[in-house]
């Protein structure tokens, strides 16, 4: 006699094949203004996006230059959460950096 709950017992049914969405990506900004300074911004870019300090110092001068540089494409939890450290690490600091977040628009082929 078998058991009621064995291995032969368990009838498994086909699954359909769900094809699994990647999460829209963000991307987080940094904006110039004349008053943060541009080693205040080596330091975040180093330490709240881990950047290398070459790239982190390339994307401060791009937003020097520009106006604007991307820190980083995130998940949006960890985009909102990147720019909120930012925001609370420029207060602190007395910088009125301002950084935002937006929709990644590029689409990922499959």
């Amino acid at each position: 006699m078998s058991e009621p709950f064995s291995k032969e017992s368990i009838v498994a049914e086909p699954r359909a094949e769900q094809k699994l969405q990647q999460p829209r990506l963000w991307r987080v900004l940094l904006h110039n203004d004349d008053y943060t300074t541009q080693d205040f911004v080596v330091w975040v870019l180093e330490t709240i996006y881990h950047k290398p300090r070459g790239e982190a110092f390339a994307i401060m001068m791009s937003v020097h230059q520009s106006g604007m540089g991307l820190a980083g494409v995130y998940t949006y939890d960890v985009a909102e959460t990147k720019v909120k450290l930012t925001k609370q690490l420029a207060e602190e600091h007395e910088f009125p950096l301002l950084v935002t977040m937006e929709p990644e628009t590029s689409k990922i082929e499959d």
